[in-house]
């Protein structure tokens, strides 16, 4: 019985990857895109089972075989997150002090009330920037209180329906804008940060709502706000930021036609995966909340914090604004087809109407 157990395991394993690979948008066929790394891992104890526990013969060759075609089949979408693979972000090294910022990115879960332990955080690492997603008017008052001070330039958002965003800043924002791009319940920010140095750059704000059973039947209005995003700053090239919740994992294929559209790097690439998403959960993480960034910044330093209640982990990222090192990064590029497929996308988003 252990043969066609086991190769029944195999069977699975290598369907749920294929699955992924189906161009459509209904939220259990994305879902599979998320837990790359866990069917690897058991893809990998499932070749290492059959071929230690079988005898030899067609299960043991079926199971192993299948097994280890799953293995690479997710290795190849998920190795670029690990330090085997060169940093798509160089490295700071030296850099004057007024041109580095700092951002942390925190999704507090709306109904969680352990506020303190975020402003400790916050209190420790003195961010310049501090974006948080899902928070309401509880939040809002528990932030104004302890932040703004010391971030006097925000700006507000809440929101009881779980997409409540607020930026607390002690750096000066310029030209801010609250936009609803695809759907009119999900903000964003864009706005514009102005160094000590006296430089200015762009920073988007992001958090689109996921597909998931209760909350999208597909992936559609995520893909297009995030694409829509990507033409902006294609048709507007400049030193700019993105951060936020984006419902989506580094390696899907919606995140990397963002970061093509757009001509945005991920920082994590040749780093780590710094994994945010779920906080109580350890076998079932993944990285959902991102900063990406131009080809006009290099990367001091990156590390996701401690828990604080919420179900995400907090982001923290000090990038530095370095102009003249440009040219050391290799910028992704789409296609024209990819283009043309991407504001197709973004119309649809804006008139299909989600299901409720």
């Amino acid at each position: 019985m252990l043969g066609p157990l086991l190769g029944c395991i195999a069977v699975l394993l290598l369907l749920s990857t294929l699955i992924a690979r189906i161009r459509l948008r209904w939220w259990w066929i994305r879902s599979f895109e998320f837990p790359r790394l866990q069917i690897a891992l058991l893809a990998g104890v499932c070749a290492l089972a059959s071929w230690m526990l079988l005898e030899p013969g067609k299960w043991r060759m079926a199971s192993t075989g299948l097994s280890l075609l799953t293995l690479l089949i997710q290795l190849r979408y998920i190795i670029p997150w690990t330090r085997l693979w060169p940093v798509q972000v160089k490295s700071t090294h030296e850099a004057p002090s007024n041109q580095k910022i700092t951002l942390l990115i925190a999704n507090v879960l709306t109904p969680n009330r352990q506020a303190d332990k975020l402003l400790s955080m916050i209190e420790q690492y003195q961010p310049d920037i501090v974006l948080t997603l899902e928070s309401d008017q509880w939040w809002q008052d528990q932030l104004d209180q302890a932040l703004e001070d010391k971030w006097p330039n925000s700006v507000k958002i809440p929101l009881d329906n779980l997409y409540g965003m607020h930026m607390y800043s002690r750096l000066t924002l310029s030209e801010t804008e609250v936009k609803w791009l695809i759907q009119d319940d999900i903000p964003s920010i864009r706005t514009y940060v102005t160094l000590e140095s006296g430089d200015r750059i762009r920073l988007y704000a992001l958090h689109p709502r996921p597909p998931a059973p209760s909350e999208s039947e597909k992936s559609l209005w995520r893909d297009a706000e995030l694409l829509l995003v990507g033409k902006e700053i294609h048709r507007h090239p400049s030193a700019t930021l993105v951060a936020g919740d984006l419902n989506d994992v580094a390696w899907s294929r919606t995140t990397q036609r963002f970061c093509r559209i757009s001509g945005m790097l991920d920082p994590r690439r040749g780093r780590g995966m710094f994994s945010t998403f779920h906080a109580n959960y350890p076998v079932l993480r993944w990285p959902l909340d991102h900063v990406f960034v131009s080809e006009h910044f290099t990367l001091d330093s990156m590390q996701r914090l401690d828990a604080f209640g919420s179900d995400h982990f907090p982001i923290l990222a000090t990038l530095c604004y370095r102009p003249t090192r440009q040219n050391e990064h290799e910028t992704p590029e789409a296609s024209q087809e990819e283009r043309q497929e991407a504001s197709e996308t973004i119309e649809k988003g804006k008139t299909e109407t989600q299901q409720t």
